[in-house]
């Protein structure tokens, strides 16, 4: 419920004076080191020491999102110092690979997790978790606490770092950028900072201080991509790692994390899965002592628990309707029959965020078209609503001054799932294609989260095919307004979204000319195991059959877990059978799409974007819709800079 607080506190900075004011005065335990990641974001260009050229690019994270600093002046072209020409023979394609590889990599700074406690900044600088004094932060004097490449991984980066309360000890995560597992590592602060341990499989971890005030680690311990185990640590002459083992979940399709209330008053032991969930209660001062339920696991019912003068509050779903809704007790009845409502939203309002402060809380939320951020004054119960941004059912971008739409190629993304919304960030590659004349159609079909639970309910499990008629009325709908047409239609798809593209394929395949899959989830029977008969209805594998396909291009990655390689090569296997078994029927001079599985190395499913990945893409498509590319490759390395 967190992961995107700091961009709406980034967008609203200016907006809501107050709020950042009020944000300046809260240790940055969550989310209010906005106010201070303004003041670090700056143009900056580094001396290329060993150690800063292995600097990681950084994946977007929760509760840890990374910022990139640039300016309109930074997307026109530089002549770049002793740039060298290029063979004349060379082609567009290689030239911009050519071009994306030599980018020098000092015109930007990433800013990495960093996170700010008492009088010190701890962040990552190159490949060193350093501090540094917070009046000093923009400088280049810091203290080097450790340096990764003791783990010796390859390209590590920071997750996450955490700050024991009286500073004896710190925690940071450290992950790389093809595997999701990662390793925890706690330092001794001291005049000579030492590692004191590291912890293999870490997701989730918090600081809490003990009655004798020593230092007490809970940490959340990962085995194949799941949560199930905690537990509690102690360092130094006192040396304590046991596991919770009473809270470990029967049902394996459960996920628990750790959460410390913005108060650091409780650490909540939070075990739930889509769409149900359990919260156990420790106390912060009295950390060995054993757990409080809050409300045990009620099929259908989530929640999640903030804490403020010894009431919990308590954003669930519980009742009608089926939207979230925020409720209150006292910190020593946590029991369901004893919540009040306190606050409820609007129909078809998407709850984001919560944040709470001393005199007041922040609801950050989505509804009808707009984003908002909700100021409940705790004191008097009063609202104050602040609007910012637009996001719509069907997003199009187009260049204003374009003409003749219907003549121009047309990318759609979609992929309602899992109750995420479609992401619409910006994307250089993206911004290439509008210049080039390209319409850009974004989907929020059922299934998705940008009308809240029930749009989420209402694509899923039996509804599924819900999200597919959906995909296809939007194609429909902008071919009949006059954006583009079927011959000049492509569609891209991520991870699940791959079932809607998928089954679309089958189904419609005339309103598309070629398609682009990225670790795509395509053969539903290998996933699992076959599924049911309503699975089998809309299975992007189980419905191939022979007829015309459009062209498509699939990404995959050897190792990815979410995702195996054998369910996409059985897919690919199949649709080509289909496809040469159709064009047997049709006869001489049929033209058959062209199938591309492209399978790259690492097992990362969120792998970062490549020079060779976007351009492959990019080359595909105009390929297949017979566009001249070499405009668009010249204008493709003026934006790419990683």
């Amino acid at each position: 419920m967190q992961q995107k607080t700091k961009l709406f506190l980034q967008a609203l900075k200016y907006s809501i004076p107050h709020l950042g004011k009020c944000m300046q005065k809260q240790h940055l335990n969550h989310y209010n080191f906005a106010d201070h990641y303004y003041n670090r974001i700056k143009l900056k260009k580094y001396h290329l020491t060993k150690c800063l050229q292995n600097k990681p690019k950084i994946s977007e994270l929760a509760r840890n999102i990374p910022s990139r600093s640039f300016s309109c002046k930074d997307l026109q072209p530089v002549k770049q110092e002793n740039e060298k020409p290029l063979p004349e023979n060379m082609d567009a394609f290689e030239k911009v690979r050519t071009k994306l590889e030599t980018q020098p990599q000092e015109e930007y700074e990433i800013i990495n997790v960093e996170v700010k406690h008492g009088g010190f900044v701890y962040y990552q600088e190159g490949c060193c978790l350093v501090r540094s004094k917070d009046e000093e932060a923009d400088n280049d004097n810091y203290e080097v606490l450790f340096n990764l490449e003791e783990l010796k991984l390859d390209q590590p980066f920071i997750d996450c770092i955490r700050v024991a309360p009286d500073e004896k000890y710190v925690a940071a995560k450290i992950r790389t950028e093809d595997s999701e597992a990662s390793t925890c590592v706690i330092i001794k602060l001291s005049d000579q900072p030492v590692m004191e341990v590291s912890f293999p499989n870490v997701s989730s971890f918090e600081w809490v201080k003990d009655e004798e005030d020593e230092d007490v680690l809970f940490y959340t311990f990962q085995r194949n991509l799941r949560c199930h185990d905690v537990y509690r640590a102690t360092f130094g002459d006192n040396k304590r790692n046991e596991r919770f083992t009473q809270k470990r979940p029967k049902v394996l399709d459960y996920f628990v994390f750790l959460y410390l209330t913005k108060d650091s008053r409780f650490l909540t032991i939070n075990i739930m899965n889509k769409t149900t969930s359990e919260v156990w209660l420790i106390d912060g001062l009295s950390p060995w002592d054993p757990p409080v339920l809050i409300q045990k696991r009620i099929h259908g019912v989530l929640y999640y628990v903030e804490h403020r003068d010894d009431e919990l509050y308590i954003l669930t779903n519980v009742g009608e309707p089926t939207e979230f809704k925020l409720m209150r007790t006292a910190a020593d009845t946590p029991a369901i029959m004893n919540w009040d409502l306190f606050f409820t939203m609007k129909r078809n309002t998407k709850v984001i965020d919560l944040d709470m402060f001393k005199d007041h809380c922040v609801l950050f939320l989505k509804h009808s078209n707009l984003l908002y951020v909700n100021v409940i004054g705790l004191a008097d119960d009063s609202v104050r609503s602040l609007k910012d941004g637009k996001l719509v059912p069907m997003t199009v971008f187009h260049k204003t001054d374009s003409e003749d739409l219907q003549k121009k190629p047309l990318l759609i993304h979609v992929y309602g799932a899992y109750g995420m919304d479609l992401k619409m960030n910006f994307r250089p590659e993206r911004r290439v294609l509008v210049d080039d004349g390209w319409i850009l159609a974004y989907c929020h079909v059922r299934g998705g989260g940008e009308l809240g639970l029930q749009w989420h309910a209402d694509g899923r499990l039996t509804k599924k095919l819900n999200g597919l008629a959906d995909l296809e009325a939007c194609i429909k709908t902008l071919h009949g307004q006059g954006f583009s047409q079927p011959s000049l239609t492509t569609l891209t798809a991520f991870s699940a979204g791959g079932v809607l593209a998928g089954a679309l394929c089958n189904s419609n395949p005339e309103l598309l000319r070629a398609v682009t899959l990225e670790v795509s989830t395509l053969c539903l029977y290998c996933l699992w195991n076959g599924g049911g008969n309503y699975i089998k209805r809309y299975c992007p594998y189980q419905n191939i059959k022979p007829q015309h396909y459009p062209s498509v291009h699939i990404t995959a990655y050897e190792n990815d877990e979410r995702v195996p390689l054998k369910g996409i090569v059985s897919y690919t296997e199949k649709l080509k059978e289909a496809i040469s078994e159709h064009a047997k029927d049709t006869g001489e001079g049929y033209q058959a799409p062209n199938i591309i599985l492209d399978i790259q190395p690492g097992g990362n499913h969120v792998i970062e974007d490549s020079h060779k990945k976007i351009t492959a893409q990019i080359k595909f498509l105009y390929e297949e819709l017979g566009l001249d590319s070499t405009s668009v490759f010249e204008d493709l390395k003026k934006y790419l800079k990683f």
